[in-house]
């Protein structure tokens, strides 16, 4: 694939429509906020934006943007990488396994992973599998595989890494902190966790989300891609910006372990946030424990500031008042943020088809209106 070096123009950003809900029609002045504030969204840089908000059975779904840089508009149906968003199902997983009483959250890794976290300042005997679940054991992650520029994507899209390979890649360094002693997020943790869960279990941990999640829910368009690089259709590419306005397309790409790896649309990942919270995936003990959070201040992510994390999932206040549980993630060429209340009944997922890595601020600017989104759908519903 060639390098795109393309610049946005305003017939490429201005291109937006409302597609309409499958529940009973939104009324005008709430459909006009959403779509306004999803081409705000657009108006940051992104191509490409999808939202789906639910308040109880009714739904409504806007697009804004492009779905590929020729000016193709987006699908609504259209599949995208989550992200860490697949820390959610991860930590789903575990409490079930909890639930079962096949495993414990204090249980510590060495129980699980024999000899793998010792030495070189770890100690897995006093690492739980609720401080990885939580970014609070001090596992580091600067080894973590990373694409920095354009010249990077290519050299390693088909780059094929086992969750055994980066967690020893991350054990070769020294621990952030003592385990409990703060707070860190670690993509190289939760590939330990993905290990915990085929140790418990034999299997692997995505056939415990497919067994778990994705098939008791009746889900169709969620899958784990593998080592399969593509993404099935319909899609909306997925650009990123590693220098100010040239979009490189980085739709194609092998990354999927327990830290994020799910491909999923609007509608199904929609089901899958409120199912978690709603109670038709966890008992109301194991929801609890999900929710119980701890802070991240201290963190160097701008993005995350003032906000708590729980199990695979990070939390924040809303303005109108209230909490707001966010399942978040990042992958290369695509952003995921979804936002949905302690009692599942009112959610927004929002898929965008770019990541601005240009910039400090552009990034900022791309979060702040998806949060600006977040919180006008959910007050609204409040």
């Amino acid at each position: 694939m060639k390098r795109l070096l393309l610049f946005l123009t305003a017939t490429t950003l201005l291109a937006a429509t409302v597609v309409p809900a499958e529940a009973a029609p939104a009324d005008a002045p709430e459909r006009s906020t959403l779509q306004r504030d999803a081409d705000a969204i657009r108006s940051t840089g992104v191509t490409g934006v999808l939202v789906r908000e639910t308040s109880g059975r009714q739904s409504r779904t806007v697009v804004s943007g492009v779905g590929e840089l020729n000016g193709r508009l987006p699908r609504a149906d259209g599949h995208f990488r989550i992200g860490s968003t697949n820390k959610l199902l991860v930590g789903t997983v575990v409490l079930q396994l909890v639930a079962e009483h096949r495993m414990r959250l204090e249980d510590s890794v060495e129980r699980w992973l024999p000899g793998l976290v010792q030495g070189n300042g770890y100690d897995g005997r006093r690492i739980s599998i609720r401080q990885l679940l939580q970014h609070t054991a001090g596992i580091y992650d600067g080894n973590f595989p990373s694409i920095e520029n354009a010249r990077q994507y290519y050299e390693r899209r088909f780059t094929i890494h086992t969750e055994d390979e980066i967690v020893r890649a991350g054990l070769s360094h020294p621990p952030e902190f003592e385990p409990g002693k703060g707070w860190s997020y670690s993509n190289t943790g939760y590939d330990l966790v993905g290990l915990v869960i085929k140790a418990v279990t034999g299997r692997p941990w995505y056939g415990e989300v497919d067994r778990r999640i994705v098939r008791p829910l009746g889900l169709r368009d969620t899958y784990f891609p593998g080592t399969d690089p593509r993404i099935a259709r319909p899609y909306a590419h997925g650009y990123t910006r590693f220098t100010p306005t040239e979009y490189t397309d980085t739709t194609d790409l092998i990354d999927a372990d327990a830290s994020g790896g799910y491909i999923s649309t609007l509608k199904d990942l929609d089901t899958i946030v409120r199912a978690v919270f709603d109670g038709r995936l966890l008992r109301p003990a194991q929801l609890r424990r999900l929710k119980r959070t701890v802070q991240t201040d201290g963190s160097p992510d701008p993005f995350w500031r003032n906000a708590r994390y729980g199990l695979g999932v990070f939390s924040r206040d809303l303005s109108c008042g209230g909490t707001v549980w966010i399942p978040s993630g990042d992958q290369i060429g695509y952003r995921t943020r979804t936002g949905v209340t302690a009692d599942g009944r009112h959610s927004v997922v929002v898929s965008m088809s770019s990541q601005l890595n240009d910039s400090l601020a552009a990034g900022i600017a791309q979060e702040n209106a998806t949060t600006r989104l977040i919180d006008n759908a959910l007050c609204r519903s409040a």
